[in-house]
């Protein structure tokens, strides 16, 4: 298949069906996602630092809207060799999470709701499927509990499996807003 670029007035250009403006986000994407989960995690939007065992504060994660408002993306420690990023976005009524891992594999984790506790909000993801598997990969994301705290801050519970399909203990991020 060809993929064929037509200019169009105004600087607007489709692409094989997509069509691509300007990178600013659309006031109406905005508007439509607002009442759905995806509106929660838009509210992640910026920086967010997190404290190591010895209490030096590092840059842990960046939130930025894409794909015209319709997609939010993670960049976990940008800049590291360990940088990896996230996508989240709506299907239907639930909310995905593709994990882009530096092992190499990107797992798709669902999330059916948005639960309220005392904490903040809770969102759990589980597995759906992971794509570019491989034998060398000893483990794969599947399953991650973010919670946004009332009190601003944000905690990430991630948890792989191990090669013999046993989800391990979690690895717990827990962050706090630059910006």
């Amino acid at each position: 298949m060809r993929l064929t670029l037509i200019p169009l007035m105004l600087g607007t250009l489709v692409v094989a069906g997509c069509q691509i403006t300007s990178p600013t986000v659309h006031p109406d994407a905005i508007a439509e996602n607002d009442s759905t989960m995806l509106g929660l995690i838009s509210e992640l939007l910026g920086d967010w630092d997190l404290t190591d065992e010895e209490g030096t504060r590092h840059h842990a994660a960046t939130f930025a809207m894409t794909a015209g408002g319709s997609a939010v993306r993670e960049t976990m420690f940008p800049g590291e060799a360990h940088e990896m990023t996230n996508l989240y976005h709506m299907d239907g009524g639930d909310l995905v999470i593709t994990h882009y891992c530096t092992v190499g594999n990107q797992p798709r984790m669902v999330a059916s709701k948005a639960v309220e506790t005392d904490d903040g909000t809770v969102f759990h993801f589980e597995l759906e499927s992971v794509s570019n598997l491989r034998e060398s990969h000893d483990h794969y994301m599947g399953d991650m509990t973010l919670t946004i705290h009332k009190s601003g801050g944000l905690r990430q519970d991630w948890r792989s499996y191990d090669r013999d399909g046993v989800l391990t203990d979690p690895m717990v991020f827990m962050l706090s807003r630059t910006n």
